[in-house]
């Protein structure tokens, strides 16, 4: 295996509605064979156990029955472990996606405060040039939300928010979800089937 394809994708839950977005992702990575380290804040935590009823206190155990037997690899970082290998610019990787993102979180990455292990790895990404992919799962929006947002684009963050699309005509919810972890995975150049693109009638 060559090093850059050994090199993982980084995948941030925060705590906005929608943590669903950030667990399929790792799914469709896994499924991929990808590399993915994952780290979760505590807010995180709390969506995913009140939106999707996951238990949350062996939280290693929790991640385990979901992705292990899945072709990819990957490892689970606590929010405070500061001293990971991905809070480190020489720590290679091929990216990272903050999914979803919380207007709190968009706005510390924002302002290089680096206070936990998600926002550090998201502060490497921006002063190493590598790419960052944040996707705001929030509304309506305010201009200190416009503004961070704008910032972050500027510095080379690509922004895409959680607004999913209907020319594919979906119907279930599980479609639209694809749909927006599919508008990601085309933002991190890794093909997928995740859903019908526009023109595609066969």
């Amino acid at each position: 295996m060559s090093e850059a394809a050994s090199r993982p994708w980084i995948v941030g839950i925060s705590g906005a509605s929608g943590a669903v977005y950030g667990i399929r992702l790792c799914e469709a990575l896994l499924s991929l064979g990808e590399e993915v380290r994952l780290v979760i804040t505590d807010a995180g935590w709390r969506v995913l156990k009140d939106e999707h009823g996951w238990q949350v206190t062996n939280r290693l155990e929790t991640l385990q029955a979901k992705f292990d037997g899945l072709p990819g690899s990957w490892r689970y970082y606590p929010i405070q472990d500061i001293g990971a290998g991905i809070a480190s610019g020489s720590y290679r990787t091929k990216g990272m996606v903050v999914i979803p993102c919380s207007m709190g979180t968009l706005g510390a990455i924002a302002g290089g405060l680096s206070d936990n292990l998600l926002e550090r790895a998201a502060d490497v990404m921006l002063k190493e040039g590598r790419k960052l992919i944040l996707v705001p799962r929030e509304t309506p929006v305010h201009a200190i939300h416009l503004q961070n947002m704008l910032t972050l684009a500027q510095m080379g963050a690509t922004i895409v928010p959680a607004m999913p699309g209907f020319y594919h005509q979906p119907t279930s919810i599980e479609q639209m979800i694809d749909f927006m972890v599919g508008k990601v995975l085309d933002c991190m150049d890794i093909d997928h089937d995740l859903y019908k693109r526009w023109g595609d009638r066969s």
